[in-house]
């Protein structure tokens, strides 16, 4: 079973780039159906954050270059450009490599535990599509244990390091005391949570909460005593605020460039710090060229968090060597299935040939034939049929200078033990 890994992240790509790559949840069902037929993949799996997209595949032969050009066709992009920023892991190294992601070791934010949710809902969304089977839900499962370890066995999350809480770091750097300023939080995932913690650890007391629908956005607010709108009810509030941080999965942006100027005449020009963790973005570029508007997406948090990832520098060391151990683990297990699949065939064969020597001997018995004879007959005739096909094989092998073979042989049955206990020659006599 060939398995492979194939995608872009915040390493290899742009936001820019990503936002184009990314699956939206309306399209899971129809990138399923194609990336399947088009791959030839027997399994699949579609990983698609702010920060990376990723496709898990398993099959019998490498289908890189297929996939590629699905990819490519699927979001309308030329595959040369796609190629450019696009990684593929084969086998073991695919294994690591969806290890690593899981524990965080492949984030922006060095340890971040939000990946380890999005990589367990991405194999939940496979199931539910019917895209994996014996060797996709082997390797999860074994991944997400791996990712437990790390997180139990090392300091990896200790420390408040992720894109949420960079995104209150920033703010704090422009806003002195932020208990005096409001925010506006877009979207009611995960990662919103985080924020609107942050916030109010930072001092914040004023929130809303734009959310497509209603309840969960007065769910998450009221947490912390603050107000759900409607994504409808932006601009009715937007120049309220001074911090807007936005993260839903809004295939087209949320807040445009007009909303914000007339928000910003209405405040006399007072600054606005916003935040745009989606990928695709919800807030759109040009919003950026507005005076007293600081706008930052996921790509300009870096500097921040790489100085808040030293902490981790330690942990992360750690965590590689129990990954290390973990894909070890995880083919140990594939060779043992490979091995009991490769013994049950050989039983059958030997059961096969048992039956028929067995069959034979009762014929003869029936027919009045001595019991000695018909026994030691058929204990002759299974012998034989056993070893007459390794025979075969081996002197075939021998013959063209594969002597491990032999070795095998040698070792299958302990030869060589058998040879100590042989009496020589002078205690024969």
């Amino acid at each position: 079973m060939a398995f492979l890994t194939l995608g872009i992240n915040h390493r290899t790509a742009p936001v820019e780039i990503r936002e184009r790559v990314a699956f939206t949840p309306e399209r899971m069902a129809e990138a399923f159906s194609e990336l399947r037929a088009a791959s030839g993949a027997s399994e699949a799996a579609i990983l698609s954050t702010c920060n990376r997209t990723e496709l898990y595949l398993a099959g019998d032969d490498d289908c890189a270059p297929a996939v590629l050009r699905w990819l490519a066709g699927f979001h309308e992009l030329d595959v040369a450009d796609l190629e450019n920023v696009l990684y593929v892991h084969r086998d073991s190294d695919a294994v690591r490599h969806m290890m690593r992601v899981s524990a965080g070791l492949d984030s922006m934010v060095l340890g971040e535990p939000q990946i380890l949710g999005q990589l367990k809902d991405a194999y939940a969304l496979a199931r539910k599509y019917n895209a994996t089977g014996s060797f996709l839900s082997r390797l999860f499962e074994h991944t997400f244990s791996v990712a437990k370890r790390v997180r139990t066995q090392t300091a990896i999350g200790e420390n408040p390091v992720s894109v949420a809480y960079a995104s209150v770091s920033m703010a704090q750097h422009i806003f002195a005391d932020m208990s005096r300023n409001k925010a506006l939080l877009i979207g009611a995932g995960k990662t919103i949570e985080l924020v609107a913690r942050h916030l109010h650890e930072a001092g914040v007391r004023n929130f809303l909460v734009a959310n497509r629908t209603l309840e969960r956005a007065q769910t998450l607010a009221e947490a912390h005593n603050g107000k759900g709108i409607l994504l409808s009810e932006i601009p009715d509030h937007l120049s309220d605020v001074d911090i807007v941080i936005s993260s839903t999965a809004s295939p087209l942006p949320i807040l445009g460039k007009g909303a914000v100027e007339r928000a910003l005449k209405k405040r006399k020009h007072r600054p606005y710090f916003m935040v745009d963790i989606a990928v695709p973005r919800d807030i759109e570029p040009e919003v950026a060229s507005l005076a007293d508007v600081y706008l930052y997406t996921v790509d300009d948090l870096r500097q921040v968090i790489e100085e808040n990832v030293r902490s981790r520098e330690g942990a992360a060391r750690e965590a590689e060597h129990l990954i290390a151990s973990g894909v070890q683990d995880f083919l140990e297990q594939l060779r043992a299935l490979d091995a009991v699949s490769t013994l049950k065939l050989f039983r059958q064969r030997a059961e096969v040939l048992r039956d028929a020597e067995t069959d034979k001997a009762l014929r003869a018995l029936r027919n009045g034939a001595d019991p000695e004879t018909v026994l030691r007959s058929m204990a002759r005739g299974l012998t034989n049929k056993l070893l007459h096909q390794p025979s075969i094989q081996v002197r075939k092998a021998t013959a063209e200078g594969r002597a491990e073979v032999t070795e095998c042989l040698r070792e299958l049955y302990q030869l060589d033990a058998l040879e100590a206990d042989e009496p020589t020659t002078t205690e024969k006599l």
